[in-house]
């Protein structure tokens, strides 16, 4: 099989052949036909996260191995599995959920397995699916889609989830409040279809870029602010009548994490989702005295994915901009979303 794997952490990309491994025990074998990209690949690829001040956080000593498979997004095929791999049946459709714990400590067994200390997350600490075949450690980790779209589903194992999850840390209060949504890449267009599918008030979308604030307009923003403005907070606490309940930044920069500060009311909160970088400096006081929340959220959990299929199977598919690329084009994927030349997502295909 060929695999696109990181073999040096910022060196090219290295197409390897090997052998079609074969499912032992629980495990389960996809024959991978859709593969989205994600940005979070970028900060696997170069191998270190930036902390600001001149700090990296280096992703081989956190426990990142090479060579390594990326791609976390995934729908595939049932080709093979071991014996002792129940409730699945080969040739069915599947989206594998990639964030994966060890299955056996206090926050997995609440099906937290996102939050684990030993994880095994898909196309981060083992093989994803930048490859023809990814392979599961147990059933549970796949959602049978039916017929779903594969190229449109594939997205919902990361950016999906992700999204997902941040709206519910937002609480009750967005569904008649306007939500605000820092960045308008394919996170934050994935949450602006997913906050109108759950019903809430239309959200306001930031960025700095004026393309994806047309594209959130089309997409049914409430109003976008340039996150440049020099009076960006003050647009935002306009345009809520008083200040944000809930900011939701999908780019995590010093400067978009302190604009959500600067833009909720007392009691507000801002959820940090996106790892672009950098460090801020809040005055404690604020904290009781604005009773506000700065909270990260990481991925999403088992029992939120199956939510989220439910969800799509009654309202349909995020009508996300999405476009795809042949799997041995996973380099020039990459390298365009590193640009900001991407509107959406783009899905990797067999």
């Amino acid at each position: 099989m060929r695999s696109f794997q990181v073999c040096q952490c910022g060196a090219p990309l290295q197409m390897v052949e090997g052998p079609t491994p074969t499912p032992t025990g629980t495990q389960v074998l996809l024959k991978v036909i859709a593969a989205g990209v994600c940005h979070s690949d970028i900060h696997i690829w170069d191998g270190f996260y930036e902390l600001g001040q001149g700090k990296k956080l280096d992703l081989l000593q956190r426990g990142i191995k090479l060579p390594l498979t990326m791609g976390h997004e995934n729908v595939g095929d049932v080709v093979a599995m071991g014996p002792d791999a129940t409730g699945v049946k080969i040739g069915a459709r599947m989206l594998a959920h990639p964030w994966i714990g060890c299955g056996e400590c206090a926050i997995c067994k609440t099906g937290e397995e996102q939050l684990c200390k030993t994880p095994r997350n898909l196309g981060v600490f083992s093989d994803g699916g930048y490859s023809d075949f990814v392979m599961l450690p147990h059933p549970r980790y796949l959602f049978d889609i039916g017929d779903l779209d594969p190229a449109r589903t594939a997205p919902l194992a990361c950016s999906g989830i992700t999204t997902y999850g941040a709206l519910k840390k937002a609480g009750a209060i967005i569904k008649d409040e306007p939500l605000v949504i820092i960045g308008a890449g394919g996170l934050g267009l994935m949450c602006l279809a997913l906050n109108a599918m759950m019903g809430h008030k239309p959200a306001i979308v930031v960025d700095i870029d004026p393309v994806k604030r047309d594209a959130a307009m089309k997409a049914g923003a409430l109003a976008v602010v340039d996150a440049n403005a020099p009076d960006a907070a003050q647009q935002i606490v306009k345009l809520t009548k008083g200040g944000a309940w809930a900011v939701i930044d999908y780019v995590g920069a010093s400067k978009t994490v302190q604009l959500g500060v600067d833009s909720i009311t007392k009691g507000g909160r801002v959820i940090v989702v996106g790892l672009f970088g950098g460090d801020i400096t809040v005055s404690t006081p604020f904290f009781p005295l604005r009773a506000m929340a700065i909270q990260g959220s990481y991925v999403g959990s088992l029992p939120e994915m199956k939510e989220l299929l439910d969800l799509v199977r009654t309202k349909g598919l995020p009508p996300v901009p999405l476009k795809t690329r042949p799997l041995d084009q996973v380099a020039s994927a990459l390298d365009d979303l590193r640009a900001g030349r991407v509107i959406g997502r783009v899905v990797l295909t067999a």
